[in-house]
Order: structure tokens, then sequence, then C-alpha cells
């Protein structure tokens, strides 16, 4: 995989945060963060394609056997 560098502006706060979790997850900062964008980009890729499959299931809908038909009265499937 071809890399590129990139610069990022954090406050030094946060930045030393990162560099203590870094250090126990026993990676860089880089390794830490390049980690956590795949992630983030892997779930949005997933979502993506979830979101397809609901919306070609709501367009062409499920068949529940009744070929269109209902036949049977709310009272009959709720007995009391």
């Amino acid at each position: 995989m071809e890399k590129q560098n990139i610069t990022l502006a954090l406050p030094k706060d946060i930045l030393r945060k990162v560099k203590i979790l870094a250090i126990h997850e026993d990676t860089s900062v880089s390794g830490l963060l390049t980690r956590i964008l795949e992630e983030l980009v892997t779930k949005d890729e997933a979502y993506k394609i979830a979101k397809q499959s609901h919306l070609l299931l709501l367009e062409t809908g499920l068949d529940f056997g009744t070929e269109g038909s209902i036949n049977w009265s709310r009272d009959d499937v709720h007995e009391r």
C-alpha cells in the first residue's frame, strides 16, 4: 500500500494523551491513527452497503406468502 504523509494539528493536551495511548498499545501515533481511520472507513463502507441492501428490499418488498391479500381479521390474530 502506497503511503502519503499528512500534517495534523492537534491541541497539545490531546497529543500528549494520544502518545500515551499509543505507548500502551505498543504502536506509534501514526500507527494508532491509521488503525482508527481504517476502522472508520470500514464501518462507513459497511453502512453504505447495508443501506443499499435495505433500500432494495424496500423497493422490491418481501413475500409473506399472502400474494397481496389478507384473509384474516385483526380479531383473528389477536384472540382474547
